[in-house]
């Protein structure tokens, strides 16, 4: 009987497909690429969904989030994408987190009760405690590295944060990762190297946040608020996707093979 994964299915087979629609993923960060990781997601079958950030959808938005229209900005992301999510499957269950993810709240959140975890968040404090987290608890997470500042969107990657070069935020997490004795993660990097902005960045320089770790306050030095574009998010959101799907339902597919 046909169905909205029948498609999916051709590929995968039925035992992947009902494997995804048991599986929870919880995505950190609800943005240029967060929102293309859920839309894919979805999209794919996954089931479960927790959805993390605090952010409003602004005008700045419109050029490159999935979910920013004229008509969602000022609402909160994460109960748009919520919407869209069940728009596309209503059988979904979708919880939302609306706060920013930090090692002040991470005991917040069900970590055991995911099958997956998605770091598309901005600051390399969250980011760091989230990959804590999840070798904490055996949980596979795979995370996004810098997509402002970039241009070409075929120069994406996935390999392990040791093996990354270029990227100004990868070389901020393999020190600091080394530092902890984290000896592997998955990512999403760039190499191309990051163009830098046209234009008056006073405003944006003094957007400075007291509260950033010196991680994050290096990194946010050096990047201050990127340029972004339609299409680079959106690529490194779908690689992302694509990369849990396998791994989610790599075991059913070599069985099926």
């Amino acid at each position: 009987m046909l169905n909205q994964f029948s498609r999916t299915e051709l590929l995968l087979g039925k035992e992947a497909i009902d494997h995804l629609s048991q599986s929870r993923v919880a995505i950190f960060g609800i943005g240029g690429v967060g929102g293309y990781v859920c839309e894919a997601l979805v999209r794919s079958g996954v089931g479960a969904f927790d959805l993390i950030d605090d952010d409003k959808v602004c005008l700045t938005n419109l050029n490159r989030q999935i979910i920013a229209t004229r008509k969602t900005i000022g609402q909160y992301k994460t109960e748009v994408m919520r919407e869209r999510i069940l728009d596309i499957n209503p059988q979904a269950d979708v919880r939302i987190h609306q706060c920013f993810f930090l090692p002040e709240n991470a005991a917040d959140f069900p970590f055991a009760e995911y099958d997956y975890i998605v770091d598309a968040v901005d600051t390399v404090t969250a980011k760091l405690e989230l990959v804590m987290k999840a070798k904490e608890n055996h949980i596979p997470i795979i995370s996004s590295m810098g997509a402002g500042n970039k241009l070409d969107a075929s120069r994406f990657k996935v390999a392990d944060i040791y093996q990354t070069k270029v990227c100004p935020l990868a070389k901020v997490m393999r020190r600091e990762l080394k530092k902890r004795g984290v000896e592997d993660l998955k990512v999403v990097y760039s190499e191309e190297v990051p163009i830098q902005p046209i234009g008056d960045t006073e405003e944006n320089d003094r957007k400075g946040d007291s509260s950033l770790s010196d991680a994050d306050s290096m990194h946010k030095q050096k990047r201050s608020i990127p340029g972004s574009v339609a299409f680079v998010p959106a690529v490194a959101g779908l690689i992302i996707a694509g990369e849990v799907i396998k791994d989610l339902t790599n075991d059913c597919r070599v069985q099926q093979a």
